[in-house]
């Protein structure tokens, strides 16, 4: 599917801010389908609140955005990292004071949602973010919030985009969120077709999700070890820490102290925990 490859100008450096500005600067955007993905305009039609607050992170040349607007909606925000693709959307935008868009980094963003809309956002951020990724929808969403959207149903040979499955998803959202619908999309583009999922989700506002940042463990049998000691804490429901061992979150029915981890974990004294600070 070399349509979805987006790695062809500096591939070998950071996914980070240079990095998507010279995809933007070289229009090499293989990911843009140049309209709004099917299944997501068919969901934005269900929308009755013209007023609700809707947040695109990583959001592209946007044409989500430019839906809804075009629908009446009156308060949708968008953000994204790329200077040159954010120059051009303030733009295109100017005259229109139903969207605010943004430059900036999407963990950095502070506000207050009703609807954050899924797009190709997760699956251009590294797999070691996607926990921090949980913790910040948890974070932006009003209590009963839904985030929605795509996640591919599949693997690829060169990413970005990452990839995933319906098991993998349901782990890493496991209590943070409560999927209302999660399914292979109906009306997907035909290039996608039978590779991406359908969600709808909603933020749990009855369990907290903290994240934490983690030092000393270098592989995947001790992650287990220490995950599964966090797990025996009364109260927590689930945890999940990302592929290189450097952070977690923890999802629990009540506040967890940071002293209570750290004495878990000193059986090694390489072993360090430190909360993420809340913005």
């Amino acid at each position: 599917m070399s349509e979805e490859k987006c790695c062809v100008v500096t591939c070998d450096l950071p996914l980070d801010q240079t990095y998507w500005d010279n995809q933007y600067q070289a229009n090499a955007i293989g990911w843009d389908l140049g309209q709004i993905s099917p299944p997501i305009k068919t969901y934005i039609d269900t929308i009755e609140n013209k007023d609700a607050k809707i947040l695109i992170p990583g959001c592209g040349n946007t044409y989500e955005a430019e839906y809804i607007i075009q629908q009446g909606f009156t308060n949708v925000t968008v953000i994204d990292i790329a200077p040159t693709l954010v120059e051009n959307l303030k733009k295109k935008f100017a005259n229109n004071n139903n969207i605010t868009v943004v430059l900036g980094d999407f963990f950095d963003h502070t506000g207050n949602y009703d609807f954050i809309i899924e797009q190709t956002f997760f699956c251009a951020l590294p797999p070691t973010m996607r926990q921090k990724y949980v913790w910040k929808m948890h974070q932006l969403l009003k209590d009963g919030g839904k985030l929605i959207g795509l996640l591919f149903n599949r693997e690829f040979e060169i990413s970005p985009p990452f990839g995933g499955s319906l098991a993998v998803y349901e782990q890493l959202f496991y209590e943070a969120f409560i999927f209302n619908t999660i399914s292979l999309a109906v009306n997907s583009i035909p290039s996608r077709a039978n590779t991406e999922l359908f969600f709808e989700s909603q933020k749990n506002n009855l369990n907290q999700v903290n994240l934490y940042h983690f030092e000393g463990i270098t592989c995947s049998g001790c992650m287990n070890t220490v995950s599964n000691k966090f797990l025996e804490i009364d109260g927590v429901l689930n945890v999940s820490m990302n592929s290189n061992f450097s952070e977690l979150i923890i999802v629990s029915k009540t506040a967890i102290e940071l002293k209570t981890l750290q004495e878990i974990v000193s059986y090694d004294e390489n072993y360090k925990i430190k909360k993420s600070s809340t913005l």
